[in-house]
């Protein structure tokens, strides 16, 4: 049986142990650029087999926060560079996360105020981040308007340079955000997709753009350092789907054939119940599915493990357990978890936005 120390293989990647660090918006980029401190944040985590960056924005369209980081700039690949030099250089591998949050922004974040994009022009009930006065402050998302149909191959030569951009500010390989309600999953549910066009109706429409963007990206810089990351389920940013387990077991046989490095699936809603109520789902027969369809890359799951139900997860075929909360307050949480270790609380309060304070300044364990 496996444990989380254990080595794993991911693709390309060969990772020393099988706990990853999740993506964490933190807010803590100004003009989208990441910092000295964002290095020191994730050099601190290093010792997690595979650091996922927080979500970050393919364009200036994609970004839906204030202040998260962006990987379409020379700046931003130069604030990168510092980022992967510093992880590679305490022994870490690290992915960035491509982001393009569709309908979940504002128009005070988008070139020239214009309207967020979206599948479909129905506007998400949930919130984003602005910076007012220098304090994060919540506010409702704007009206989105409809993707044209001759806008799409754009979106997706967006993601394939993204990539491109990543591997040239030294990340080891990139994670897809196919998750969460933003672009890439509003195609695909229902609830956030009433296109009539190639991009709407069937299954074989709506995942249409996620097969076309993780093809792309893979042909950029090769299936065994892409990941993606996929929710059947979650609630989150006001997603829903009528019948998920068809569609996300097409989705995962479409992969299949790209010898991609790693499926990441939250399992139930994110940061919520591992079960949703009414929505009921069989991760093993997704991942059965992936398998049969040729998928060889390593099975990640996430959402409110800790260390006993990540080793049953193991034992039950998972390759690499994802955790998220846990390595905000615990920078060495690999080595709580060896030790048993008590963890570091959260600050609630200093999650997103600010400087030092909760987010690079948490105590680790002292030697021994």
């Amino acid at each position: 049986m496996p444990f989380l120390s254990d080595p794993v293989q991911a693709g390309d990647l060969q990772l020393a142990n099988r706990i990853a660090m999740a993506p964490l918006t933190r807010n803590r980029s100004p003009n989208a650029v990441p910092t000295d401190l964002v290095a020191t944040y994730y050099t601190q985590r290093a010792s997690a087999g595979l650091l996922i960056s927080e979500a970050t924005a393919i364009t200036q369209q994609g970004q839906g926060y204030a202040d998260v980081p962006g990987l379409y700039a020379p700046e931003q690949i130069a604030g990168w560079k510092k980022v992967t030099s510093s992880v590679h250089a305490a022994g870490g591998k690290i992915v960035v996360q491509l982001w393009h949050v569709g309908r979940v922004s504002h128009t005070d974040l988008q070139p020239g105020n214009a309207a967020p994009v979206a599948p479909s022009a129905i506007q998400a009930k949930t919130k984003t981040v602005l910076i007012k006065d220098g304090v994060p402050t919540f506010v409702e998302t704007s009206m989105p308007r409809a993707l044209e149909l001759a806008e799409i191959p754009g979106i997706v030569a967006d993601y394939r340079r993204a990539a491109r951009a990543a591997i040239d500010a030294g990340f080891d390989g990139v994670e897809v955000h196919a998750a969460n309600g933003y672009l890439i999953d509003q195609f695909l549910k229902t609830g956030s997709n009433t296109r009539t066009d190639a991009y709407g109706g069937s299954i074989e429409n709506r995942a249409r753009l996620l097969v076309e963007v993780l093809t792309a990206v893979s042909a950029e810089i090769g299936g065994g350092r892409t990941g993606i990351r996929l929710s059947p389920v979650t609630p989150a940013n006001d997603v829903i789907d009528a019948d998920p387990q068809p569609l996300f077991e097409y989705v995962v046989r479409q992969l299949g054939a790209l010898g991609l490095s790693y499926i990441h699936v939250i399992e139930g809603a994110t940061g919520g119940p591992r079960e949703v109520e009414g929505r009921p789902f069989d991760y093993a027969a997704l991942k059965a599915a992936y398998r049969a369809a040729g998928g060889n890359g390593a099975w990640m799951v996430n959402n409110a493990y800790d260390k006993a139900l990540a080793e049953t997860a193991l034992a039950n075929g998972a390759d690499i357990v994802a955790f998220g909360r846990p390595f905000i307050a615990n920078p060495d949480l690999v080595t709580r978890l060896e030790r048993n270790a008590p963890l570091n609380e959260v600050n609630r309060a200093t999650l997103y936005g600010g400087g030092a304070e909760g987010y690079t300044d948490y105590p680790a364990l002292a030697a021994g």
